[in-house]
């Protein structure tokens, strides 16, 4: 059960200002339990991948402070950078499958590169595809799935370590109502395992049918904090 009083993921009034003076985020301050489900929704521009980089380090704060448990995010070295991502499972905007690696060699790949052995490469892939549902495709170029498939590929990549947080940027973004919808039944058995997951999504429909929290975002700002 989570620890109502030590939040898992905390942003304390962040702002985030990009080199051409456009403001990325404009003071926010949200927190985030262990094992929630949370949207981030609002139009482009909104702030919604801005706040989901902020936790990855792929943008750094301008002033504020960004905490993953007892972690100072702000304050990691770059050299610790890798090691932070490792705590956590990266699905980004565009799925970044290597086209010319079959669906099992782009997990393998993803495995070996933060120092797997081949041992545990031969006995995790198939564990993941047959956790994400695409274990029948493993033979598959990127080029020969749906895009459904794909992104079950990319969430695949995301759990190579059993991570305890995974992050989704627009994970529906370029597929129809009906994909969408098993991409989000996906995360959501992920997230009845224990998983914190967050996901940043223009998607209304879908996101209304999930019923789990939702955070609207406008000009870098929280617009509102919808609570399910």
């Amino acid at each position: 059960m989570a620890d109502l009083e030590k939040p898992y993921i905390r942003f304390e009034d962040a702002h985030v200002e990009y080199r051409n003076g456009l403001g990325g985020l404009r003071g926010v301050s949200l927190t985030f339990q262990r094992g929630e489900f949370a949207f981030l929704v609002g139009p482009t521009g909104a702030g919604k991948s801005t706040l989901l980089k902020l936790l990855t380090r792929e943008v750094r704060l301008t002033s504020g402070q960004v905490w993953l448990q007892d972690l100072d995010v702000g304050k990691i070295r770059e050299s610790g950078v890798a090691k932070l991502r490792r705590q956590m499972g990266i699905v980004p905007q565009d799925n970044a499958l290597l086209p010319k690696k079959k669906v099992w060699e782009n997990v393998a790949y993803a495995m070996r590169a933060v120092g797997h052995t081949r041992r545990e490469v031969r006995q995790r892939v198939p564990e993941i595809l047959d956790q994400v549902g695409i274990a029948l495709r493993a033979d598959a170029l990127p080029e020969q799935l749906s895009g459904g498939e794909q992104q079950r590929v990319a969430i695949a990549r995301a759990l190579i370590a059993n991570p305890p947080l995974l992050i989704a940027d627009e994970p529906t973004g370029h597929l129809d109502p009906e994909t969408s919808w098993e991409i989000m039944e996906l995360l959501k058995k992920l997230n009845g395992r224990g998983t914190t997951i967050l996901v940043a999504s223009h998607d209304v429909s879908v996101v209304q049918r999930m019923g789990k929290r939702t955070i609207m975002m406008r000009d870098g700002k929280v617009e509102g904090d919808d609570v399910a």
